[in-house]
C-alpha cells in the first residue's frame, strides 16, 4: 500500500510544453506513471511524446480523467496554476515550482481551504510510491519497491540521500515525499505522519527536517501522542549561523527559534530516534527498525 499516489494516479502536467515539463513528464512515464494529459494555455490540440495537451485543467479532468496534477509553471503564474487545478476538481496537486512569492502562497492557502484537495509543495521534489507511481523530479532508480518504510522530508536532495542509503541497506519504501522548504506550503509533516500511521504496510518512518519554522516541533508532538510506529529523525543545519537563510526560504534561524538543536531536542522528547550523522543514517535506521520490527 502507499499514501497519496499509487497505480490509480492519472497525471496531468501543467507546463508540459516547457523544457522542464517535457523532460520530467518523460521520466515519470518511463517510471510507469499514467500521464494522461498536459496543460499549456494556447497550445491545446498539440501532443508531447503522445500525451495530449489541453488549454485548461478542467478539459484534462473531463476529457482524460486526470486526478493528479504536477506543476512546472513559472513562479509568477504558479499560484494561479495551483488554484486552477483545485477549482477543476483535481484530488492531488504537486507543485515543483521554486520561488513563488509568499503573498501568492497565502492567497493559495486561503483558496484551498474551500476545496477538497491536497497540495504538496511548492518548491519540492514531489512524491513517489516505488513501483507504483512517480510524480516529481526524484531519480526513480534509487527507490526500492515493496518495503515497509515511509520517508518525508523538507529537503529534496536529502530525501534522495536517505532513500539511497535505505535501498543500499536492502530496505524498501512505501512512499517517499518532499514537502518543500518554503515558509507557506501545503501538506505538512503532521499530514504525512498521520497518513503513514494509517497505512497498514508502512511500519516505520524517516523524517528529515531542517532549521527554521516550527514544523518539526509540531511533528514531535504528533508523534508523541498519535504515532504507534517507530520514527527516525534527522535535522539539517546544526552549524547554520543565526539570521542567515540557508538554501530554502524557510530555513532561517530567528533568535532562539528554529535551531537544529531545539528541533532535535523536541523530536527526542517525542520519542524519535535522531541520527546526527547523515552519512550513517541508513545504517542507523537498520538498527532502529530491526530492533522495533524484527527482520525487515
Amino acid at each position: 500500500m502507499a499514501i497519496f499516489v499509487d497505480e490509480n494516479t492519472r497525471l496531468v502536467v501543467q507546463g508540459i510544453t516547457g523544457r522542464e515539463g517535457q523532460f520530467h513528464t518523460s521520466q515519470c512515464r518511463q517510471y510507469g506513471t499514467r500521464v494522461v494529459a498536459g496543460v499549456t494555455p494556447g497550445k491545446g490540440g498539440q501532443e508531447v511524446d503522445g500525451v495530449p495537451v489541453f488549454n485548461t485543467v478542467l478539459e484534462a479532468v473531463v476529457t482524460a480523467g486526470a486526478n493528479t496534477s504536477m506543476i512546472f509553471v513559472p513562479p509568477p503564474f504558479a499560484a494561479d496554476a495551483i488554484m486552477e487545478a483545485a477549482d477543476a476538481g483535481v484530488d492531488l496537486i504537486v507543485c515543483i515550482t521554486e520561488g513563488i512569492p509568499v503573498m501568492d502562497m497565502l492567497r493559495v492557502k486561503n483558496f484551498l481551504a474551500t476545496k477538497k484537495c491536497r497540495l504538496i509543495g511548492p518548491n519540492c521534489p514531489g512524491i513517489i510510491s516505488p513501483g507504483l507511481a512517480k510524480v516529481g523530479i526524484m531519480p526513480g532508480v534509487i527507490h526500492r519497491p515493496g518495503g515497509p518504510i515511509g520517508v518525508v522530508s523538507r529537503s529534496g536532495t536529502l530525501t534522495y540521500e536517505v532513500v539511497d542509503q535505505l535501498s543500499r541497506q536492502g530496505i524498501g519504501q512505501t512512499t517517499c515525499l518532499g514537502i518543500g522548504g518554503d515558509p507557506v506550503n501545503g501538506t505538512s509533516f503532521v499530514d504525512c505522519l498521520a497518513a503513514f500511521e494509517a497505512d497498514e504496510e508502512t511500519r516505520g518512518v524517516i523524517l528529515v527536517g531542517e532549521i527554521g519554522g516550527s514544523a518539526e516541533e509540531e511533528a514531535a508532538l504528533f508523534i508523541e501522542k498519535q504515532m504507534s510506529k517507530p520514527v527516525v529523525g534527522f535535522i539539517a543545519g546544526l552549524t547554520a549561523p543565526p539570521g542567515r537563510r540557508m538554501g530554502h526560504a524557510g530555513a532561517i534561524i530567528s533568535g532562539s527559534s528554529g535551531t537544529a538543536a531545539a528541533k532535535i531536542a523536541a523530536l527526542q522528547a517525542g520519542g524519535v530516534q535522531v541520527c546526527e550523522d547523515l552519512g550513517r543514517l541508513g545504517e542507523f535506521s537498520v538498527g532502529v527498525f530491526r530492533d522495533s520490527l524484527g527482520n525487515i
